[in-house]
């Protein structure tokens, strides 16, 4: 698959990044760090709290800017599976005694890393994409993706909140995120019909 000039770019800052550059962190800050901090502000729900996430995002994206491997996915979802879990992380410390989903772990009744389409929430042109993608799909969907994706929440969590089977949510996630990746990619929406 070609690279598009976003993600060569980030692959420059992360090489230059473990090569000691700190402008190239400066740099991906510019490129991701809105990404990043929308995410952020979505999940936590409070502008303080994101404000201080990013920032220890992007120390850590510094700090282990030497691990990235382009061999194994994309430089935007390694970088946004960092963020997503400093943020989950923040989120678990703030809500005591609810187990949430850090990426990486496999619990049985949260959605797994590879449900996450590898590359959604990479630019600010890409996340304008996702928005759009995500607004069209059937809104049991759209509903549960945002409580597991952006809340943070497990399959059981939101089957708990909706009164669903957790079959339902299981099928409603994997389904609408299905719609997501082909939208993104511009292929046709394949789900057999009459499913949610």
């Amino acid at each position: 698959m070609e690279r598009s000039p976003a993600q060569a770019e980030l692959n420059g800052y992360l090489r230059a990044m473990a090569a000691g550059d700190h402008g190239a962190l400066a740099r991906c800050y510019d490129l991701m760090g809105p990404v990043v901090f929308s995410l952020a502000v979505r999940m936590l729900r409070d502008h303080g709290a994101a404000e201080d996430v990013t920032q220890d995002i992007f120390i850590q994206i510094w700090r282990q800017s030497a691990n990235f491997d382009g061999s194994r996915g994309s430089p935007q979802a390694w970088l946004m599976t960092i963020a997503r879990t400093r943020i989950l992380d923040r989120l678990r410390s703030r809500k005591a005694g609810v187990v949430l989903k850090t990426v990486g772990e496999h619990l049985p009744d949260s959605p797994d890393a590879e449900d996450w389409p590898d590359d959604l929430a990479i630019t600010h042109e890409d996340a304008v994409n996702v928005r759009q993608a995500l607004a069209a799909l059937p809104p049991e969907q759209k509903q549960v993706i945002d409580l597991a994706f952006f809340d943070g929440l497990t399959h059981a969590q939101i089957a708990a909140q909706l009164g669903s089977p957790l079959g339902t949510i299981k099928t409603r996630i994997r389904l609408g995120l299905i719609k997501i990746k082909e939208k993104l990619q511009g292929t046709p929406d394949t789900a057999p019909p009459g499913q949610e």
